[in-house]
């Protein structure tokens, strides 16, 4: 069962490719949904407000049943553009992450083939300046149980060295934890078999 994913930490450089005095400007951001988007390609049309194309592509979902993607070749012939950047988000396997790539075209039409080879260069610079990182996927939970089974909880989650979110300590306790997926059946067992402990599996 893979239970691991890859993102990036933080935007990645600048990176710039030429081909026959076409300039495309590279840039790859992690994203956590759709919604942020809209708001980088804004910021990028700012940045290069003489440029002629803002092509992108995102994904996002840390399981491969889950994967959400959009390409958008912004006005560069079909499939050109957007395609061919999220060719490269695939071929690195990262998710979660927008890559865009501005053009400021330069007097000389490169043809499909040409573009296609630009967008894909660009796209695939801005991910090898970028910090990847592989993750794992987890899933939270939340234990409620009275103060006294608090020492067989804590001894629990040593034990397995469980991840502690948050928790509130009272007379009657609650803590949640995140489980990496693999161990997550296992970890639930355990707590299920302790007498007075509850264990609810969270949504993300």
């Amino acid at each position: 069962m893979k239970d691991t994913y890859k993102s990036i930490t933080e935007a990645s450089e600048e990176v710039l490719f030429k081909d026959r005095n076409s300039k495309f400007f590279g840039y790859a951001f992690p994203i956590k949904s759709e919604d942020e988007v809209k708001a980088i390609i804004e910021d990028l049309k700012k940045k290069h407000h003489q440029a002629r194309h803002w092509c992108y592509a995102w994904q996002l979902g840390k399981e491969e049943q889950d994967h959400q993607f959009r390409a958008n070749d912004d006005g560069e012939p079909s499939n050109s553009a957007g395609m061919p950047i999220y060719g490269q988000i695939q071929s690195f396997e990262v998710t979660n992450i927008l890559i865009v790539v501005v053009r400021y075209f330069g007097g000389v039409k490169l043809g499909v083939g040409g573009l296609i080879n630009a967008y894909r260069t660009a796209a695939q610079l801005a991910l090898e300046e970028s910090n990847i990182l592989k993750r794992t996927i987890d899933d939270l939970y939340i234990l409620q149980f009275d103060y006294p089974e608090m020492n067989v909880v804590m001894r629990i989650i040593k034990e397995h060295n469980l991840n502690v979110i948050d928790q509130q300590l009272a007379l009657d306790c609650k803590i949640f934890i995140s489980v990496r997926k693999k161990e997550s059946e296992a970890i639930f067992e355990k707590f299920s078999n302790v007498y007075k402990v509850e264990i609810k599996q969270l949504e993300h």
